[in-house]
């Protein structure tokens, strides 16, 4: 089942609970997917493109989560987070940093990356593999971690 079945789906078990934060968030996943529908590219929505607009909508309630928390507003903060937790489910399993850092160490010895030098050719192969698994800044940390211990 592609991202847009589970979404309609998904949205009409919202409905029908009544759950009124799960409804709204699913509402602007879907949002995004019509969005991309009309826009007029001759794209299929692939597995990439479900996963890119996911990421930019996780990205954007971090974004927000952290900047409702800097002006103390935790009301507004809490719903973000809620919404984030909803959106997480239709992400692929995220990675924890000791499996990141596994990864970005195999990464490392396949392209025999050893020192600081080796940034610009690890960062990008990591980021590419690692992609929609983790967040890209524990990916960099994670690399920067690795080459400054080697």
């Amino acid at each position: 089942m592609n991202l847009k079945e589970k979404i309609n789906e998904d949205l009409k078990s919202a409905m029908k609970s009544g759950d009124k934060l799960r409804l709204e968030t699913i509402r602007s996943i879907r949002a995004l997917i019509l969005e991309f529908e009309k826009s007029g590219k001759d794209k299929e929505l692939n597995p990439d493109e479900e996963l890119k607009m996911l990421n930019g909508a996780v990205k954007k309630r971090r974004d927000s989560i952290e900047q409702f928390s800097l002006a103390g507003r935790t009301d507004l903060a809490e719903k973000e987070a809620a919404e984030l937790n909803i959106l997480m489910s239709y992400m692929p399993k995220q990675l924890t940093e000791e499996e990141v850092y596994l990864e970005v160490k195999r990464i490392a010895e396949e392209i025999d990356a050893k020192g600081r030098e080796d940034f610009p050719k690890l960062m990008p192969k990591a980021a590419q593999l690692l992609k929609g698994k983790t967040d890209r800044k524990i990916v960099k940390t994670i690399v920067d971690k690795y080459l400054d211990n080697n």
